[in-house]
């Protein structure tokens, strides 16, 4: 028997969005569910029933509320504040059963489980299952590899095969040439759209077929990112963990408005509030902004006269500073902002972002680190991470908000605001 010196597995939510739903609302089960993308726009998750009925990925909802209608579909509005609660508490219950983790997305982790090979790997996982669906109420799959791209294929496979009971282990399996023929070549981990169209053209259709394809060829036409994909899926690992993820090179923030602002004081609300978030996120990765994106846009899928605009500040000093950031904000929406549009949309993008401990200073410098800014966004964000977001912000943000995103079917935040916590009445 072939000895693995790593273990790999890959445990992903089942249709995390629509899972959620379902955890404080037992009638949802064995009802098709689909979860609606910001200002209820498009569908962005659906459970296995309504995947059943036809509902396709990334399908606009108004043009499916007759089938959601016909077949009794339970329809939400994203509530990110709820599903990233409950990632985290799932991602906590991983940490349980190994030392190594890295959280791949908001549903999906890896674990290393070295010196875990005399255990019954497959035991292993399905105590893992049914620790997370015990304390959380969401369902697993887990795929367990020798590589991470193999754990990613091992775990398609316990998703898509009920035989499997939610986890298979791809290691030293008798047929697992067998089942990388069964991978369509684009579905591989790390394979795109281009790669995919690139090796369709030279016949290579299936995972296996990639796998033994010449490493010279490989790396003449899918540089060496795609040779570690080849070697993954030969069973080498080249993708190491990732246990605290890199750090940003660019943080933006934006979204499309409830309805359409006309007004320059609303442009500014929600400038604020999102450079209050962007911010949040260049602080959390000690990180400092070096300048400013801000963009402006009207809706040009309508037929009313349309109006785009950017402007990039360059910032004196690189700074993390909420204040700081939305008065060049302001200044930049000032320049860029013209009366007699309806505005669709608007975003931040920080740039040129460093370290806070690699700035260069000159001599009259404050460093950021140093500075009165510092020590008083330190205190805003330890009071909002207790307290809830925006506990404390900035006056220009204001209060009431009519261009806030549409969310007119969203569920209670269960987890995270004391007044939407579930009632039991006895």
């Amino acid at each position: 028997m072939k000895i693995v010196q790593n273990i790999y597995a890959l445990a992903d939510c089942n249709n995390f969005y629509a899972s959620c739903e379902r955890i404080f609302n037992p009638k949802l089960k064995g009802v098709p569910v689909v979860v609606l993308s910001n200002n209820d726009g498009i569908v962005i998750a659906r459970s296995n029933e309504a995947k059943a009925i036809g509902i396709p990925m990334a399908a606009p909802a108004f043009k499916n509320r007759e089938l959601f209608e016909k077949y009794g579909v339970k329809v939400f509005s994203s509530n990110y504040a709820f599903y990233g609660d409950m990632s985290a508490r799932v991602m906590d219950i991983l940490t349980e059963f190994t030392p190594e983790l890295e959280i791949y997305s908001i549903d999906e982790a890896f674990l290393r489980l070295n010196g875990f090979e005399k255990m019954n790997l497959l035991n292993y996982a399905q105590q893992i299952r049914r620790a997370v669906i015990r304390w959380t109420g969401i369902p697993l799959s887990i795929g367990i590899g020798p590589t991470k791209t193999l754990a990613k294929i091992a775990n398609r496979i316990a998703k898509k095969n009920p035989k499997y009971d939610g986890v298979f282990n791809i290691i030293n399996h008798p047929e697992c040439d067998k089942i990388l023929d069964s991978i369509e070549v684009g579905d591989v981990w790390g394979i795109g759209p281009r790669y995919s169209k690139l090796l369709r053209k030279h016949n290579i259709l299936t995972a296996l077929q990639l796998r033994d394809t010449s490493d010279n060829w490989i790396k003449e036409n899918l540089t060496v990112v795609g040779l570690r994909t080849v070697w993954e899926l030969q069973g080498k690992p080249c993708i190491e963990l990732e246990k605290a993820p890199p750090a940003k090179k660019c943080i933006t923030s934006s979204r499309s408005f409830g309805e359409a602002v006309e007004t320059l004081d609303k442009l500014k609300e929600a400038a604020a509030s999102y450079m209050t978030r962007a911010a949040a996120k260049l602080r959390n990765q000690h990180s400092l902004a070096s300048f400013i994106q801000i963009y402006i846009t009207t809706n040009r899928f309508k037929d009313v006269p349309q109006y785009s605009k950017s402007l990039t500040v360059k910032l004196p000093i690189p700074t993390a500073s909420t204040s700081e950031l939305v008065r060049t904000a302001n200044q930049a929406l000032d320049k860029i902002y013209k009366t007699g549009y309806k505005y669709k949309k608007t975003g931040v993008i920080l740039g040129g972002i460093i370290s806070d401990k690699q700035m260069q200073p000159d001599l009259f410098m404050t460093l950021y680190s140093d500075s009165q800014y510092s020590k008083l966004m330190k205190t805003v964000d330890e009071i909002n991470s207790r307290w809830g977001r925006h506990t404390v912000k900035l006056a220009t943000i204001g209060f009431k908000h009519s261009w806030t995103m549409r969310q007119a079917m969203r569920s209670p935040r269960y987890t995270t605001r004391w007044d939407e916590i579930k009632v039991i009445n006895i």
